[in-house]
């Protein structure tokens, strides 16, 4: 269970203080925020879930989502932002996912570009963002991030072996905790949106915070699924954020897609 006062009381002074949203069960927290971002709900709103009948991951992936098994949750911004800007928010939530997982579970987690968290080769959360634009202009975002916690089996069809943060400490890890340090991470990284004078030189320092935390951005050996399909060992993120991939016929520039072991 959630105690929202505690979590609003907590979250003073952020953008989600008075925003929380919490429902039993939902089709999917993302598409119900699309939903509200349409109606004119402000930036903050956090859409959360026990359970998710219809949870949707990065290209048309399905996102299993047990009931009280794992933390469900989308958070709407307004990030007025070009749309090539865009490419930053997954690396933005990723970077704030792993800070909390690291920060509540003491485990060494590693970020796989784009927006998967994994530990021991294992995913154990994702992230999918979507946006509303006008024009050249990113009117509104959704950032949805799943964060398995409890699970213990997973179902076959799910695509990359899937672990827990309980499987992997041995121990139970609360739900409430977890959302709280999330918030509070993504409330750190989404304050570069906010100031455009120096928006700039933040984005570019993001490749760097990338590469100290994923063992997949540089010199892994990987399988690139999706529009540009290649194998090859990555070298490293652009300065838009894109990942780099050195192949037999030369290197190759990967802006879409998802990256496997080779």
């Amino acid at each position: 269970m959630f105690d929202l006062d505690a979590l609003n009381a907590a979250l003073a002074g952020t953008i989600f203080h008075g925003k929380l949203h919490h429902f039993g069960s939902i089709n999917s927290t993302n598409t119900y925020a699309l939903e509200q971002a349409r109606k004119g709900a402000p930036q903050g709103s956090c859409y959360f879930s026990d359970e998710q009948t219809a949870g949707r991951g990065r290209s048309d992936h399905i996102w299993h989502s047990a009931a009280a098994q794992g933390l469900y949750l989308s958070v709407l911004i307004r990030p007025q932002v070009t749309v090539t800007q865009l490419t930053w928010l997954p690396l933005l939530a990723g970077l704030a996912t792993h800070r909390a997982i690291t920060e509540v579970t003491a485990l060494t987690a590693d970020l796989r570009w784009p927006n998967d968290i994994l530990i021991s080769d294992r995913k154990v959360a994702g992230i999918l963002v979507e946006a509303q634009t006008d024009a050249d202009t990113a009117t509104a975002a959704v950032i949805g991030i799943g964060i398995n916690v409890h699970q213990k089996n997973f179902p076959p069809e799910v695509s990359t072996p899937a672990t827990s943060l309980d499987l992997e400490t041995g121990r139970y890890n609360g739900r409430q905790e977890l959302l709280l340090a999330l918030l509070q991470s993504l409330q750190s990284e989404l304050e570069v949106l906010g100031e455009p004078s120096v928006r700039d030189q933040s984005f570019a320092r993001i490749p760097a915070r990338i590469a100290a935390v994923s063992t997949w951005v540089q010199g892994r050996k990987v399988e690139v699924h999706g529009p540009q399909p290649c194998t090859g060992v990555t070298a490293g993120l652009d300065a838009s954020g894109f990942l780099r991939v050195t192949t037999p016929e030369g290197q190759l520039t990967i802006t879409t897609g998802g990256i496997r072991a080779a």
